[in-house]
């Protein structure tokens, strides 16, 4: 079984997206009918995410911390609990492509750590979006993890101790001790997931405040300096 792990804190306005578009990879032929169980951590919710769950037949944990890395965790132990062998994350603010499971499981690696891009449906700033897709590593081999797009199997995660307690970068400690313990990660260009393009996230010192810093990086740009093309 194919578990997957979505933290979610007030996220109504995104999650029927999200988890329509895991439903979907769920169906990809390649995964020749395998089952594949979701797991939404609500932590500290007080909006509808929880109900749109239930409407979409979709398992819901809960935690009140406002944590990231222990509401991962917490979807994580339910769905190893049911016997998963490989564990798929992403977050609420984000849609993967149909090809997003059967893609994770064909690089037949302990790890595998995907690439992101911005999300069209959001709206970015086209300078906003100019300037993350320079910077984002596009090719094999990137360097990069997101916790939107990062798979692990079950005994690699074991191995790893599972997500730790962290606000942020829970994916990256995640992964640095899973390469300590000698795992084998592929960095791959595909498949990618769309995530949201927002300046507010739900995480201090996550993605959305990455994209801030570098909407204001730009906003003090001088006007005659040279912006992304």
């Amino acid at each position: 079984m194919i578990g997957v792990v979505i933290p979610a804190h007030n996220e109504a306005d995104t999650i029927a997206a999200c988890l329509g578009s895991v439903l979907r990879a769920a169906q990809h032929p390649d995964l020749r009918g395998e089952a594949v169980r979701i797991v939404v951590a609500l932590d500290s919710c007080s909006d509808a995410t929880g109900v749109i769950c239930q409407r979409l037949g979709v398992t819901a944990v809960s935690v009140q911390v406002r944590n990231v890395g222990v509401a991962r965790a917490a979807a994580a132990a339910h769905l190893l609990a049911e016997g998963a062998r490989w564990l798929s994350c992403t977050d609420a603010d984000s849609r993967v492509p149909e090809d997003w499971l059967a893609g994770q499981l064909a690089h037949g690696s302990d790890v595998f750590c995907g690439l992101v891009d911005l999300d069209p449906a959001s709206a970015p700033d086209r300078e906003l979006e100019a300037r993350f897709r320079l910077r984002e590593q596009w090719g094999d081999d990137h360097g990069r993890i997101h916790g939107a797009n990062l798979g692990i199997s079950a005994q690699a995660y074991r191995t790893a101790g599972g997500f730790a307690a962290l606000h942020c970068a829970e994916d990256v400690a995640l992964v640095e001790r899973a390469i300590g313990s000698g795992a084998r990660v592929s960095w791959a260009t595909s498949p990618v997931v769309l995530t949201s393009a927002r300046l507010q996230g739900r995480a201090v010192g996550g993605f959305a405040d990455f994209l801030a810093g570098m909407a204001l990086s730009a906003a003090a740009l001088p006007s005659d300096a040279p912006r992304a093309a």
